[in-house]
């Protein structure tokens, strides 16, 4: 089945490591697909990727109405406005400063604040009000805190659970890339399952510990909500994490684009 109906929203959050996209009709997220970042990638590369993938998830080209981005990677930038310019004959809506988002943001210099933080902040507050503390586990483990009325407070930047695993093999001659899953037991009986526990279990107590001194500067009440692509697998582990939402800054994304037509 093609989605061929007017309004249609092209969201695309740009990563260190993944791009997603998400297609929304109006409020309902019809399609959704993640790809691998590279910042040497070309308008029409780029493009034609997006088109194929859209396809496969019954999406038109013609039927996006508008494109939002928010995007980490500088030097993508322009090819993210070529793209949309070429492929959907839309100017992107790109997310940065001097934008409405109704958050009021708490930080020594705002611009400095990720745009996909500030759409997980908007989409936050928005679904599950504050305070929150958002955890999104991306290429960089980022903690943000979301005050009461959802004003961005402030937040920590952890190395991404990835990032430590390659830097640990990188510099150990003797040790190899091991799959990040939980082992049986803390206490490990290999190589394999000992860098698991320290890797896996290590990382869970990291995630617990910034929790804990958030909400003692927060408040308890805060609701714990991890979103990004390593979400799911570990949430099962972290007790303190309330709810898991992998389509987080897609939302913000939305919510923000309305607020600036």
């Amino acid at each position: 089945m093609m989605h061929t109906l007017a309004a249609m929203l092209l969201a695309v959050d740009v990563g260190n490591t993944h791009i997603v996209v998400g297609v929304f009709d109006g409020d309902s997220l019809v399609a959704d697909f993640r790809l691998h970042t590279d910042d040497r990638v070309t308008d029409e590369e780029l493009g034609l990727v997006l088109v194929q993938l859209l396809g496969r998830h019954g999406v038109e080209p013609a039927a996006i109405d508008a494109v939002v981005v928010s995007n980490v990677v500088p030097m993508l930038s322009r090819t993210l406005e070529q793209l949309s310019q070429t492929y959907f004959r839309r100017a992107p809506m790109m997310v940065g400063p001097g934008m409405r988002t109704g958050v009021r943001i708490h930080f020594d210099d705002p611009r400095q604040v990720g745009a996909d933080r500030i759409a997980n902040a908007v989409a936050a507050h928005a679904l599950y009000g504050g305070p929150a503390i958002l955890v999104d586990f991306g290429t960089a483990t980022t903690f943000d805190a979301i005050g009461p009325d959802g004003d961005y407070l402030g937040g920590a930047i952890a190395p991404g659970i990835e990032i430590s695993h390659d830097a640990l093999v990188s510099h150990a001659a003797r040790l190899a890339r091991v799959e990040l899953v939980a082992p049986a037991s803390a206490i490990g009986r290999s190589t394999i399952t000992g860098m698991q526990s320290g890797i896996v279990f290590g990382y869970v107590g990291l995630v617990k510990e910034l929790v804990a001194r958030f909400r003692a500067e927060i408040g308890d009440a805060a609701r714990v909500i991890a979103t990004g692509g390593l979400a799911a697998p570990m949430a099962p582990l972290i007790d303190v994490i309330d709810v898991v939402d992998e389509r987080l800054t897609l939302t913000g994304l939305r919510l923000i684009h309305q607020l600036n037509i």
